[in-house]
């Protein structure tokens, strides 16, 4: 028997308490690693006959669309994003048609050919010292235009609407100083120069915090769900830095600033990582996290979603899930509707499982694909599950 018909909200909200709602909840690019890049946007508008120069770029780095309120109904998806605004004091400033600098002084080209901007310029590449640091010109975390309109916006769809309000934060430390280092002097600072590298996560860290503080006096209890941070710590087969030493210097300030979300607001707190996690999990469990996203199940360790729900979910929620690496660029439709199936199956029994596909759907993947995954989480996501 079906059960009664929820709100977004409602749904969401049941589900990452870990209680079965009438229906897994629905994601699709509001919040942090869940989106649709540009051209595969573009794709999917074709599809669905509709006006693909309506898209709009998202983020420039990820190159992520903005996704029409027509389509996110059309999905059903259950949420809605918020995010900070621009500041008044600094426009990114582009170098030449393919290269940019952001206002923390990181240079990123896009390549011929390619689809996404990478790193070619670090501020901090030629001084790893404490006075290159405080000399560095950090922005300002207080500028109006981060939060002008913020406070209206999260009142409005919280108080306007019933869907379910995420506000991205994204207080990301570690692989920010990566960029503000170069990736190779910073793996190298953690181990070489223990004294610079959290001198620079700690100065870092400092003004993202001082811009949620700010972000959550406006939104108050407004939103549903904060993204806390996208600091990856795995690749394809291992962790990007040992557990030992995760734990020694990146735990430490994660669970800082998880402490600093839990006791400013009642939202739950979504932590984004890619990658081979698995040693780590239980170390995102003691800092604080409740939702993770996004189980990037071609990763070592993280294939067996069932065993992940089996020993982790009774205490986190998982979001994602739905193989971006094979499945939905080379599958069938069929193909992905089975993908779908085991997902719901293996993360949704008792609630805690938001569907989604792992990180940001990418321009190879078929259109056809994007409808299937999102009508079969529609068509097998109801509770109680088959």
């Amino acid at each position: 028997m079906r059960r009664a018909e929820m709100t977004p909200r409602e749904r969401v909200l049941a589900s990452l308490n870990h209680q079965e709602p009438d229906r897994v909840p629905i994601a699709l690019g509001q919040a942090v690693g869940d989106g649709i890049t540009l051209v595969a946007y573009r794709s999917l508008l074709r599809h669905l006959g509709m006006d693909e120069r309506m898209a709009q770029l998202k983020d420039t780095r990820a190159q992520t669309a903005k996704v029409d309120e027509e389509v996110l109904r059309r999905f059903r998806v259950d949420f809605r994003g918020i995010g900070l605004g621009a500041p008044d004091g600094w426009k990114d400033r582009w170098i030449d048609d393919h290269t940019v600098q952001d206002e923390w002084g990181v240079v990123r080209t896009r390549p011929q050919d390619s689809y996404y901007f990478d790193l070619c310029r670090s501020p901090l590449a030629e001084e790893a010292t404490l006075a290159a640091v405080e000399r560095h010109s950090w922005p300002d975390p207080l500028d109006p235009g981060r939060y002008r309109g913020l406070k209206d916006r999260a009142r409005r769809l919280h108080r306007e609407t019933d869907y379910a309000v995420v506000l991205d934060l994204n207080c990301a430390f570690f692989l920010r100083c990566c960029e503000l280092r170069g990736w190779e002097n910073f793996y190298m600072d953690l181990v070489a120069d223990t004294e610079f590298a959290e001198a620079l996560m700690d100065r870092y860290l400092e003004i993202r915090l001082v811009m949620a503080e700010r972000a959550l006096q406006e939104v108050g209890d407004n939103v549903d769900i904060v993204v806390v941070t996208s600091d990856d710590l795995g690749m394809t087969e291992r962790t990007l830095i040992s557990p030992a030493l995760y734990r020694a210097l990146i735990k430490p300030r994660q669970k800082r600033t998880f402490d600093f979300f839990k006791t400013r607001t009642g939202a739950k707190r979504y932590y984004h990582t890619d990658g081979a996690i698995y040693p780590l999990i239980p170390d995102l469990v003691e800092i604080g996290v409740e939702v993770l996203n996004p189980v990037e199940v071609r990763a070592a360790g993280m294939e067996d979603t069932e065993k992940l729900k089996r020993e982790f979910g009774n205490r986190l929620a998982f979001w994602g899930a739905i193989d971006t690496h094979h499945v939905l660029p080379h599958g069938t439709p069929e193909e992905v509707r089975g993908e779908v199936r085991r997902r719901i199956r293996d993360l949704g029994p008792g609630g805690g499982y938001v569907v989604s596909p792992v990180h940001n759907i990418q321009p190879d993947v078929p259109p056809e694909n994007v409808v299937a995954m999102y009508e079969a989480a529609q068509d097998l996501g109801r509770y109680p599950l088959a």
